[in-house]
């Protein structure tokens, strides 16, 4: 993580971090309980609960997904992850779920924000046997951003990844061509390799996602709630992993998870599938 400090504290010197407006990723740490957060991420995320009041819960339940389709692919013996679009730090991290499980695997967590990216000392070093590294990137270049993980050393492409994109693309617009993004990405994957993907729906309470939308967007963050056919997209030429693409809290429940909440208050789709040959 070195390197990654050194990033930090230039960007801490840089007065425009737009620390004075709303944020989505520390509206989402508001969410998830977190002080990572201003009062004027709380007050736009309380602007979006009127909306939706469930937002908080659709959160959370993105957050158990990580956790769970972690450990699945940690025990699928998956060695190499590379999560886009990673937030503020929450414990526990993807690299400590994993690496709870494979000590010796390797995460590197890719954001094109700096306001993330300062956060990003607060992921720790991992395990002695394994690595975390953080990257610089964008991922409406996706050539780009993974040739930069390709430069940290730590992932080699002709072994199996899993590219994490959780809760990313919903705010890439169609005029820039998410799925061809995903197609992208996926192309410089080794076979059996894995896709972990979530995204926000409005398939089950559309007006409500439609306001939501709305909201976001008079603050510049454009959003788009896809359907479930849109998102099924995404996983193309891929083989779905039991139980194929479903609301976030109905993935491979864990037994503690309690009494289901209804799908309406997730509005959230996710799915593991694997890369059985190349594309």
């Amino acid at each position: 993580m070195g390197e990654q400090s050194e990033l930090v504290r230039e960007l801490r010197t840089d007065s425009g971090l737009g620390q004075d407006r709303a944020h989505s990723a520390r509206m989402y740490d508001y969410y998830l309980g977190g002080k990572s957060n201003y009062i004027v991420d709380r007050q736009a995320a309380e602007e979006l609960v009127t909306l939706f009041p469930a937002i908080a819960v659709a959160a959370r339940a993105n957050r158990a997904y990580m956790h769970r389709a972690g450990r699945f692919l940690a025990r699928q013996g998956v060695r190499q992850f590379v999560d886009v679009g990673i937030g503020m730090p929450a414990m526990p991290n993807l690299h400590e779920v994993v690496q709870s499980l494979v000590p010796d695997a390797t995460v590197v967590y890719v954001d094109n924000d700096p306001i993330v990216l300062v956060y990003a000392d607060e992921l720790g070093n991992g395990t002695p046997e394994g690595a975390i590294r953080c990257v610089e990137a964008d991922v409406r270049q996706p050539n780009e951003l993974l040739a930069a993980v390709e430069r940290t050393g730590c992932i080699d492409f002709d072994q199996p990844v899993a590219l994490s994109l959780h809760a990313l693309l919903d705010f890439i617009p169609d005029e820039l061509h998410p799925h061809q993004i995903v197609g992208q990405l996926l192309g410089w994957l080794a076979p059996n390799s894995y896709l972990s993907l979530t995204h926000c729906t409005g398939d089950f309470s559309p007006d409500a996602w439609r306001a939501v939308v709305d909201a976001y967007g008079h603050r510049g963050v454009p959003v788009r709630a896809r359907t479930k056919d849109e998102v099924r997209r995404f996983f193309h030429e891929l083989d779905l992993v039991d139980p194929g693409l479903t609301v976030a809290h109905r993935w491979r429940p864990a037994p503690e998870s309690g009494p289901m909440v209804p799908d309406k208050r997730v509005a959230l789709y996710a799915a593991v599938a694997r890369e059985s040959t190349a594309l």
